[in-house]
């Protein structure tokens, strides 16, 4: 058995750990939380892993890992991408701090450590029971391992210790144990820590379940929850920051008394700060007193000050602008469905489609040569991959903010109040605002038995989704998006936009258009053909 790593002995396990995703590719699909038939962790997962593995390269093992961990940045998809990678750069980071010392159990077990602590810590508010659990559970077995054994003994008790931790995660999580399954980004890591073992041992993983308690007729029972952060708090803030350490320290306490969603990650003396505050000035001030910070954005979910003729006069300054000549401002969009492209198009974005990497997006804005660009996920999985997209934009030196828009309808809002007139921060402030003004919702099929907050769907349901959460059950498409949109405007709205997918009915549009003027007379009702998947309709009230 091998009592050291080298450069090669990491370019097999990563290769390894690849095939073992893909292997587990669908597995790992099936085990996200949703009533939906889009899970794609096993997707995303499989598609960083073979951007890392692409540019794991180097003569010591720290260098490809260090290879691995960017390459996985940049390649990055979804939520579980972008915390693979990160997992990486603190693997990176530990073997890095060894020198040239041989990669012995000591040294992997102190890097595994330090890569699961500093992902746990990158989040201010961890939710236990994913795979910050389950990597934590595998660092802190194998440092204890480490102290009597040597590297197999340490990648062996590293796998098992977040085997058994990926077995608890439903007892940890309530939508988990609600569903039945473990979860699946926990699931993920597990498969890349058996493929290190068998890397080294030659060993194949063991064969066990990971489903937790299927129900009686052996599906998953599928909810869904949501762990953004509290709608408390108005204003998203993110900003470079050169300091020291324990500046950073005391400015992670500042912050977190001021609000929610605080992530602080980077090496000393260059961090990035991301945090939700309803008083951004104060943000602000607290990244002043702990060092230097620049490239500071703001961008606001509510609309707090707005008024419907600024929206006008915005709109009108931005179509002159853009008639205007060469523009140092641009938009990137990413959406699904051809009509939906063309109609992103046309209001003059550079369209991205499909479920892009970080490398993609980042190419994306790069190619629209503006000098600042605004980028829209239209997604909540494409989100972190979009903030990643902008950071690595900015240190190329273009000036890039993200709008999170979670719906192509909110895109549309958000863009229809361009001006670039404004400063490019107050210009990007107008479009989350204009966002988040617009309230969205779809209407899918249930692929599943599930268990929701709108009650008990069975396959083939209709659901109403409304900010993630399923509002309506019904079996009929058009009768339950009259109802969804009778709810919507319930709450008030000027304008209603409809957005019909690849498999909405031919007429569905034109009925609900008539529903709207019989109920809603004096609201005005957009119909476009979007052609996305999964949705048959996209639905927007501003």
């Amino acid at each position: 058995m091998p009592d050291s790593v080298d450069a090669a002995a990491v370019r097999r396990w990563c290769a390894a750990g690849l095939a073992a995703l893909r292997r587990h590719q669908a597995e790992i699909d099936a085990l996200n939380v949703y009533p939906v038939p889009d899970g794609d962790t096993g997707t995303n997962l499989v598609l960083t892993m073979s951007s890392a593995v692409a540019a794991a390269e180097g003569d010591t093992a720290a260098e490809v890992v260090r290879g691995a961990a960017r390459g996985a940045l940049l390649g990055a998809r979804g939520n579980s991408g972008i915390i693979l990678a990160q997992l990486f750069k603190g693997l990176a980071a530990g073997l890095e701090r060894a020198g040239a010392a041989p990669v012995t159990g000591e040294v992997l077990a102190g890097a595994l450590n330090e890569a699961a602590r500093g992902a746990y810590a990158a989040v201010a508010a961890p939710v236990e029971g994913t795979v910050l659990t389950v990597g934590v559970a595998a660092g802190s077995a194998a440092v204890a391992a480490a102290a009597h054994g040597g590297l197999v003994a340490v990648a062996r008790t590293a796998a098992q210790a977040a085997r058994e931790a990926l077995a608890r995660t439903p007892e940890q999580l309530p939508a988990l144990a609600r569903a039945g399954v473990v979860d699946a980004g926990g699931r993920g890591l597990v498969v890349l820590l058996d493929a290190l073992v068998e890397t080294l041992t030659g060993e194949e993983p063991p064969d066990e379940p990971v489903i937790a308690a299927l129900p009686p007729g052996g599906r998953p029972r599928m909810t869904a929850e949501r762990e953004t952060g509290s709608a408390e708090f108005a204003y998203e803030v993110q900003f470079l920051l050169e300091a020291r350490a324990d500046a950073v320290e005391a400015l992670r306490g500042t912050l977190a008394a001021l609000g929610d969603s605080l992530v602080i990650v980077g090496d000393e003396p260059t961090w990035h700060v991301h945090v939700h505050v309803n008083d951004v000035g104060a943000a602000v001030e607290a990244g002043v007193d702990a060092g230097r910070p620049s490239r500071i954005t703001v961008t606001r979910f509510e609309d707090q000050i707005a008024a419907a003729a600024r929206e006008v006069a915005a709109a009108a300054r931005a179509e002159e602008a853009a008639e205007a000549g060469p523009r140092d401002r641009a938009v990137v969009v990413v959406c699904s469905g051809p009509g939906l492209a063309e109609l992103l198009e046309a209001e003059g974005a550079a369209v991205l489609t499909g479920n892009p990497s970080t490398r993609q997006l980042l190419d994306a804005i790069l190619r629209t040569g503006a000098e600042r660009v605004v980028v829209l996920p239209n997604d909540a999985n494409v989100q972190a991959v979009a903030t990643a997209a902008a950071g690595e934009a900015r240190a190329a030196g273009v000036r890039a903010g993200v709008v999170p828009t979670r719906s192509p309808v909110q895109a549309l809002a958000a863009m229809a109040v361009r001006d670039g007139t404004r400063r490019f921060e107050d210009d990007v402030i107008a479009m989350a605002e204009a966002a988040a003004r617009c309230r969205s919702a779809e209407l899918t099929i249930a692929g599943r038995e599930a268990l929701t907050v709108a009650g008990r769907c069975q396959p083939g349901d209709v659901l109403a989704i409304v900010d993630g959460e399923v509002n309506l059950i019904g079996q009929d498409l058009p009768e339950t998006a009259c109802l969804l949109l009778d709810r919507m405007l319930g709450g008030g709205g000027e304008l209603v936009t409809l957005i019909a997918g690849r498999d909405a009915p031919a007429a569905l549009g034109a009925a609900l258009r008539a529903h709207v003027e019989r109920s809603w007379p004096f609201v005005e009702v957009q119909c476009y053909e979007g052609g996305q998947p999964h949705y048959p309709l996209l639905v927007g009230v501003e």
